[in-house]
């Protein structure tokens, strides 16, 4: 399918973004592409109302993004239930979900209006929080949810059932619960697996557990986890894909479930996910001599 009607959303923080920003619009505009802002990119470049979320969703046949992961994240909150493909463009961080460098913005796009570009389908959880006898949802995650001790001095104890069976009670800072796509955030700092983004799978990882043999564990897609916290401090945080945070008691539960919500991530042309680990983990090359391997 040719694209004809494509969303833009930013980082307003990044240096010169106004500039790139304009520019990417007027070349779209040249191309016969139909262009819409967000709000706040919208401000900072023509000073126009831009759109709302459910707008921009509602118009955009697709939505490129122009930030970091945070600003995809952002982006995959906002955009849930649409199913609108989104390419992001890293703008100089660290970015596993931004797979197109800014160089190669021009070429990417030019495929991409011919209607020849590959979407991934990344897989989302459902959070919903149980105090007392009332239960809120608190929204989805496309990397994780996080369960911690904040700036407590004290270690929480987390009891984990899953599909209603008692797992274990957690000792520690806290718990990440992350998806495959989270799986090279939080997640892999605290010494969790790398997970390709391919299968739905449910990853339970420990934050500086009080029990050493506690250690991550993976779920498949159709568990039902429920992790209630005992405390008896002032609770702890819960924060999902670190972008909003919520305060929650000792004896509220947190439940998480696979989503019926997807992201459709735009992939790179140009590099495969391997390539994209090799080259933000920082692992070694072939040696010289060696035969060439095609990329994972």
């Amino acid at each position: 399918m040719k694209i004809k009607k494509i969303g833009i959303v930013a980082n307003i923080e990044k240096e010169k973004i106004t500039d790139h920003v304009r520019s990417l619009k007027n070349w779209l505009e040249e191309k016969g592409v139909k262009v819409f802002l967000e709000m706040e990119i919208s401000r900072k470049v023509s000073r126009g109302a831009g759109l709302n979320w459910k707008e921009l969703a509602r118009k955009s046949e697709m939505v490129v993004v122009l930030g970091g992961d945070g600003t995809m994240l952002s982006t995959a909150h906002y955009l849930a239930g649409h199913r609108v493909p989104i390419l992001g463009i890293n703008m100089g961080g660290l970015g596993y979900l931004t797979e197109v460098n800014l160089n190669e913005i021009h070429s990417t796009l030019e495929m991409v209006i011919r209607g020849e570009f590959v979407t991934g389908k990344r897989m989302m959880l459902d959070v919903s929080v149980r105090h007392g006898k009332i239960v809120t949802n608190v929204g989805s995650v496309l990397n994780d949810v996080v369960i911690n001790r904040g700036d407590l001095p004290r270690m929480n104890e987390l009891e984990v059932e899953i599909n209603g069976k008692y797992l274990t009670t957690y000792k520690g800072d806290g718990l990440i619960v992350s998806t495959p796509t989270g799986s090279t955030a939080y997640s892999l700092s605290s010494g969790g697996p790398i997970v390709y983004p391919g299968k739905d799978l449910i990853i339970i990882n420990p934050i500086c557990p009080h029990t050493l043999t506690n250690r991550p564990i993976i779920f498949s897609e159709d568990s039902n986890l429920e992790i209630t916290l005992w405390s008896k401090d002032r609770g702890a945080m819960l924060t999902l894909d670190g972008q909003e945070s919520y305060k929650i008691r000792s004896g509220d539960a947190v439940m998480i479930k696979k989503s019926r919500h997807v992201t459709m991530l735009v992939l790179s042309p140009y590099r495969s996910y391997g390539e994209i680990l090799r080259s933000k983990l920082g692992w070694g090359d072939l040696p010289p001599g060696a035969k060439k391997r095609k990329n994972a």
